[in-house]
């Protein structure tokens, strides 16, 4: 319980009143929290979607920003998450911070951020990650670990 303000809190768990109107801020509140508890990761959140004829599918992604619009997480355009989401925007994503006993559950529709957005997220990653998701041809099958490692050489050389 050490996560909640006791005004938070009733007997039954997580009181309206406690949490009030502002379901970003209270997420805000948790996720403040979580970092300061010294969580592992907490800005990793299982995300789910599915197929056009609802073939479920989740992983973790990281969460990168969030505010009143939304929760930011970044993928490759041709992941099948974003395969996924392009063709069903509904998905889910679940935090789970298991320190502090408590997960926190969002449903909704996912949008693309800009291009200049994406770019600008890119050009924050360290080179041997942006390599790597340069050479890496995203959800689809490779020959071999060799030849995933040549196009990485390849593209390090560019």
């Amino acid at each position: 319980m050490g996560l909640f303000h006791k005004s938070e809190v009733d007997d039954q768990g997580l009181s309206e009143a406690g949490a009030g109107p502002d379901p970003i801020r209270l997420f805000a509140r948790w996720y403040e929290a979580a970092r300061d508890a010294d969580v592992p990761l907490p800005e990793a959140m299982a995300l789910a979607t599915s197929t056009p004829d609802g073939e479920p599918s989740v992983r973790m992604v990281l969460l990168k920003d969030f505010d009143e619009d939304g929760f930011v997480f970044y993928t490759n355009y041709e992941s099948r998450k974003a395969v996924e989401l392009d063709a069903n925007p509904r998905a889910a994503l679940t935090f789970h911070w298991t320190v502090l006993e408590q997960q926190v559950r969002i449903e909704g529709t996912a949008v693309r951020t800009s291009r200049d957005e994406a770019e600008e997220y890119f050009r924050t990653r360290p080179r041997d990650s942006r390599i790597g998701a340069w050479a890496s041809p995203q959800s689809r099958e490779i020959a071999s670990r060799e030849a995933l490692d040549a196009r990485a050489v390849a593209r390090a050389e560019e």
